[in-house]
């Protein structure tokens, strides 16, 4: 990630600012919705991933949440919450959850910027990384699960491995 321009203040940018900046770098489609929210789409290998980061100045909080529709047979919802609870358990930040209403797998996670911390380039790029990652590892513990009639534990272990290079 280059650094923004450095006439630029770092600390009189908005955190959303850097959040559109970063996409920029990327390429990634966005829409700024208002001033302390911006929604994009990234396309993953297994699917195409909406973002939508918002401020909250209150809270001192910058939220990302990830999503992907899933839609499984309610018969297997029990084994999707299960491996909901295993993935979250073998991540250190953000956690899954599945919103029924929406039929959407949601990853979240909150950067704190209390005491006048400020969100860097590389925090941003990083924080949605990770997302993205945690994502596409898990996709197919969860396409397993729901579709392929695996037990949550036999299904997360598809994730448990790191994957190096492309088959």
């Amino acid at each position: 990630m280059t650094q923004i321009d450095s006439s630029m203040r770092i600390d009189d940018i908005h955190p959303i600012d850097i959040v559109e900046a970063v996409a920029t770098h990327h390429a990634w489609e966005f829409d700024r919705l208002a001033e302390d929210q911006i929604v994009m789409d990234v396309d993953g290998q297994w699917r195409r991933y909406a973002l939508t980061l918002a401020w909250s100045p209150r809270d001192a909080v910058l939220r990302l949440i990830c999503s992907f529709d899933m839609d499984p047979p309610a018969d297997r919802m029990p084994a999707i919450y299960q491996t909901i609870n295993l993935a979250n358990d073998r991540v250190w930040d953000g956690a899954f959850t599945f919103c029924a209403p929406q039929r959407q797998m949601v990853w979240r996670y909150g950067l704190v910027l209390a005491g006048d911390a400020i969100a860097l380039p590389e925090q941003v790029d990083r924080m949605i990384g990770t997302a993205l990652a945690a994502c596409e590892r898990f996709y197919p513990s969860f396409q397993l699960a729901g579709w392929g009639g695996t037990s949550p534990a036999a299904a997360l272990e598809i994730a448990l491995g790191e994957t190096y290079g492309r088959a």
